[in-house]
C-alpha cells in the first residue's frame, strides 16, 4: 500500500479557513474582554471577559462550538457545511443573547446612568462567528436567490433577540431608547437622501448608458470624466459643490425656496448623483454588449422595429447585468450618505458624528450599524432580484 497522501489522514485539518476562524474567535473570547462595565455613557468602564459570563446562555454555546471545532476535520461535504452555517448561526445569537443576559443581570443592582456595552472581544467573536457561516452557506453553492436568503438568515435569530426585549438592558439599547425619536428622524432622512440621490441617477445613467452603447467612440472620454469623479473624495466633492450652489441660491432666491442652498440636501443629493453614475453607466454599457448579435438580428429579421427589439430583446437580457451595477451604485450611495451629514444634510452620518464629537461610541453605534444594515438589506433585494430576472431571462 502507498503512502498517505497529504489531507487525506483521518485527523487532518479538511477546512483551514473554519479552523483559523475557530481559534481566531477562541483568542479573542479569552484574551479581550466579552462585555464593558461603566458608571455612564461617557466613560470607557472596566473589562468583563468571557469567563465571568453566567447564566444558561453559556450552556446553548457549547453544542453549536463543538460543531465549528469538529467541522475543520469532518469531510467536506454539503451536510457538514449545512451542519456548520446552522452552528455558526445559534452561536452567534447565543453570543448576544448571553450579553444581553449578563447586561440586564448587572443592570438590576447597577446605577440608572450606568452602561453595559458589547467589548471588543465580543466583537471579534462575533465577526468570526459569522464569517463561518458566511463560508459555510458559499461552500454549498447554492442558486442566487437562495444564497442571499440564506446570509439574511443568520441574522434572523438576532432580529427576534432584539424584538423580544432580550438585549434592552445592553447601553446600545439604552442609547436608542433615549433618542428614539431622533434616531426616527435621521433614519427617514437617510433613506430620503439615497433615493434622491438614485432617481436622478437612474434617470440620467440609464439613457447615456444606451446612448454610449449605440456610439462606442464616446465611450472612452464619457467613461474618462466618470472615473475622474470616482477619485475625488466624497468630502472633497461635497465641499466644491457648496460654493457654486449657495451663489447659485442667492441670485436666484426661487431656487433657496426649493430648499437648494450651498448646504443641506441639495449638495448631498448632487454628489451622490455624480458617484453613483459610473456604476450605473458601465452597467447599462456591459449589460447590452452582452446580448447575443445573432438574436437581436433575428428579432430584427422578423420585422421588430429597435424600439421593440430594445423594449423585448435587448432590455430583458441585459438587466441582470444593469442590476448588479444598480445594487453597487445603491450601496455605495447609502455609505456615502454618511458623510453628507458634515454639510447639514442629516441622516444616520449626523449621529455618527455627534457621537464621535462626544466621545460616545454607543452613539457611533447607533448610527453605523443601521448604515451596515440598510446597505445588507438594499445589496439582498437587488441581488435576489437580479438572480431572478437572470433565471427567468435565461
Amino acid at each position: 500500500m502507498g503512502a498517505p497522501q497529504p489531507g487525506k489522514h483521518p485527523g487532518a485539518v479538511k477546512n483551514r479557513v473554519l479552523l483559523i476562524l475557530v481559534i481566531g474567535g477562541f483568542l479573542a473570547a479569552w484574551s479581550l474582554p466579552f462585555l464593558t462595565v461603566a458608571p455612564n455613557r461617557l466613560v470607557s468602564g472596566t473589562a468583563v471577559p468571557f469567563a465571568q459570563m453566567s447564566g444558561s446562555w453559556r450552556t446553548v454555546l457549547l453544542l453549536p462550538a463543538l460543531v465549528l471545532g469538529l467541522g475543520t476535520f469532518l469531510p467536506q461535504r454539503g451536510a457538514t457545511h449545512a451542519a456548520i452555517a446552522v452552528s455558526a448561526t445559534l452561536l452567534l445569537a447565543g453570543l448576544l443573547g448571553l450579553a444581553g443576559a449578563h447586561a440586564a443581570h448587572l443592570a438590576e443592582t447597577a446605577s440608572a446612568t450606568g452602561r453595559t456595552a458589547l467589548g471588543s472581544g465580543f466583537w471579534l467573536l462575533a465577526l468570526a462567528t459569522w464569517l463561518a457561516a458566511v463560508d459555510a452557506i458559499e461552500r454549498l453553492r447554492l442558486g442566487p436567490v437562495a444564497a442571499v436568503l440564506a446570509h439574511l438568515g443568520v441574522f434572523l435569530p438576532l432580529v427576534v433577540l432584539l424584538f423580544a426585549g432580550e438585549l434592552d438592558s445592553l447601553s446600545l439599547l439604552r442609547e436608542y431608547a433615549n433618542r428614539k425619536e431622533v434616531f426616527r428622524i435621521a433614519f427617514v432622512r437617510h433613506i430620503e437622501i439615497v433615493v434622491a440621490a438614485l432617481l436622478p441617477t437612474l434617470l440620467l445613467g440609464i439613457p447615456l448608458g444606451i446612448t454610449l452603447f449605440r456610439r462606442a467612440q464616446s465611450q472612452v472620454p464619457v467613461f474618462a470624466v466618470l472615473n475622474v469623479v470616482q477619485t475625488v473624495p466624497s468630502i472633497a466633492l461635497f465641499g466644491l459643490l457648496m460654493v457654486p450652489l449657495a451663489l447659485l441660491a442667492g441670485a436666484v432666491p426661487e431656487l433657496r425656496e426649493l430648499g437648494i442652498s450651498g448646504i443641506g440636501m441639495a449638495p448631498a443629493v448632487i454628489a451622490l448623483t455624480l458617484y453613483s453614475l459610473l456604476p450605473v453607466v458601465r452597467s447599462t454599457v456591459a449589460g447590452l454588449a452582452q446580448v447575443p448579435q445573432p438574436v437581436v438580428e433575428a428579432a430584427s429579421g422578423m420585422g421588430f422595429r429597435p424600439s421593440q427589439v430594445f423594449a423585448k430583446i435587448e432590455f430583458p437580457l441585459a438587466l441582470p447585468v444593469f442590476l448588479a451595477g444598480l445594487r453597487i451604485a445603491a450601496v455605495q450611495a447609502v455609505g456615502l450618505a454618511v458623510v453628507a451629514a458634515l454639510i447639514g444634510a442629516g441622516g444616520l452620518g449626523s449621529l455618527v458624528f455627534q457621537g464621535l464629537a462626544s466621545g460616545a461610541l454607543d452613539l457611533v453605534l447607533l448610527g453605523v450599524i443601521p448604515v451596515i444594515a440598510l446597505a445588507v438589506v438594499v445589496d439582498a433585494g437587488l441581488r435576489i432580484l437580479a438572480g431572478y430576472r437572470g433565471v427567468t431571462s435565461g
